[in-house]
């Protein structure tokens, strides 16, 4: 849910929020490819520190541009000055970023309902689904060996390489691997050894699961 006619300098409404009355008639709603650069208060690295706490210390911060796609972005519902909105998006985007692009705007709250094949109408506390299968909707990288050890101890690689591509059965509106800025399976031989994300170049460990 967004909430127009205001701003917030974290995008969400834990941030300062300014009032500007300003609520646009009519909202444009862009799908396809989009150019973003990630919010001041997020997690994203620049310089080897994360961005939240250049902005904690007022430091002007700029997060690197990444490209996303935007498959489906609908209004379901409009309120006064709040709004509903149905967005459907590839790993790597920044929602609060969609919203703050509206306009006047930021987001007041969400909720994800799906995760690659997983659905939250589907939630299930009973069943178990083995860490390979949960991530196959992911783009994948199949590492050489010397890569693959390095991986293993969570050492960053170089950007040159690109994701092998879309995992076998993946929705044909799932995002292109050779433009992918969010995370991807790290693999060697089939195995599944880390989870990494493009930074500066570089490709960085989120979580590594083999030693």
């Amino acid at each position: 849910m967004a909430r127009l006619g205001w701003r917030s300098d974290t995008g969400d409404r834990d941030g300062e929020l300014v009032h500007t009355g300003r609520v646009p008639a009519e909202l444009h709603l862009p799908t396809g490819e989009v150019h973003q650069r990630p919010p001041a208060y997020s997690a994203v690295r620049v310089g080897g520190e994360r961005l939240y706490r250049k902005a904690r210390r007022g430091e002007p911060v700029e997060g690197p541009e990444r490209l996303v796609h935007v498959h489906r972005f609908e209004q379901v519902w409009r309120d006064g000055e709040r709004v509903g909105l149905e967005i459907e998006c590839s790993a790597g985007t920044y929602v609060r970023q969609l919203v703050a692009a509206l306009g006047d705007a930021y987001c007041e709250e969400l909720e994800r309902t799906r995760v690659g094949p997983f659905s939250l109408t589907e939630a299930d506390a009973e069943r178990v689904v083995p860490l390979e299968a949960a991530l196959t909707f992911l783009p994948e990288l199949s590492l050489d060996v010397d890569d693959a050890e390095r991986v293993r101890h969570g050492v960053a690689l170089p950007a040159t390489a690109e994701p092998a591509g879309e995992p076998a059965g993946a929705s044909p509106r799932s995002t292109d691997a050779r433009s992918h800025a969010g995370p991807m399976r790290m693999t060697h031989e089939g195995r599944l050894l880390a989870v990494y994300e493009r930074s500066e170049e570089r490709l960085r460990a989120l979580v590594v699961f083999a030693g």
